[in-house]
């Protein structure tokens, strides 16, 4: 069973082939939304949307641990892959490109952070060195090639707090940190993943240039990244359509 976690611009798949949907009930409280399973092609696939399916709810408000709990153990799913928006902070990554980052820098504060942080829970540390599966990034890198996507292979992710977005001063402190994009979503979100043992991997699409970059220098206007998104969530789609195709 895959899952795909859908983020801001999709809260939806029209490819989708929906057989049930499902309230999930956890330790942990409320996901974000039910789980809508079906399938694309002939692959079982379960999709929560991040944000709620009507994106109400921000970043830092995002119950990560139901969410997880309910794709891992409610839904059973054996594999996640996370869609998220980000900002371009390298040079080479401009709006509407699709990148499949290796590697994260975490910057968020006040998060619930792992499924062991009880009184009454033992101590569980996990191993984070590489925080996203690699045959599973590969899987998604080969479907890009396959659905004839140009897919970026590997960059830094810097998760900041949100729900504002950064100055240019945190851009720049996060480039020379080396981080290649921002976004604020990705943790815990793979770490959790981590902690219940599903492979986990992250397909980020650049909705506009990070702040002091690129077309961004003076302000970041927001009138230009819907339009972003709304292409490039079309490709995604399609490339997803690929991946549920692959072997997982």
């Amino acid at each position: 069973m895959l899952a795909i976690i859908g983020g801001t611009g999709l809260t939806q798949l029209g490819n989708l082939e929906i057989s049930h949907r499902q309230i999930a009930r956890t330790p942990y409280g409320e996901p974000s939304g039910a789980l809508t399973f079906g399938k694309i092609g002939p692959q079982e696939v379960v999709f929560m949307a991040r944000h709620g399916y009507g994106h109400t709810i921000p970043p830092h408000l995002v119950n990560y641990r139901a969410n997880i709990h309910a794709l891992a153990k409610v839904a059973q799913a054996t594999h996640i892959v996370s869609v998220a928006s980000v900002g371009g902070i390298r040079a080479d990554l401009a709006p509407g490109m699709l990148v499949v980052p290796h590697q994260i820098i975490d910057y968020t504060w006040g998060r619930q952070m792992s499924f062991h942080d009880g009184i009454d829970h033992q101590v569980v540390h996990i191993d984070f060195t590489h925080p996203y599966d690699e045959p599973l990034r590969q899987q998604v890198i080969a479907a890009g090639a396959a659905a004839g996507e140009a897919i970026v292979d590997g960059a830094v992710y810097a998760v900041s707090q949100g729900p504002r977005l950064e100055t240019a001063a945190e851009i720049d402190r996060f480039a020379r940190d080396g981080a290649d994009i921002v976004g604020m979503t990705g943790m815990p979100e793979a770490a959790l993943a981590r902690e219940v043992g599903c492979p986990y991997a992250a397909l980020a699409v650049v909705a506009n240039w990070a702040a002091g970059r690129g077309d961004s220098q003076t302000m970041i206007r927001f009138s230009g990244i819907e339009a972003v998104l709304h292409e490039a969530m079309g490709r995604v789609r399609k490339l997803l359509g690929f991946i549920s195709a692959g072997s997982i």
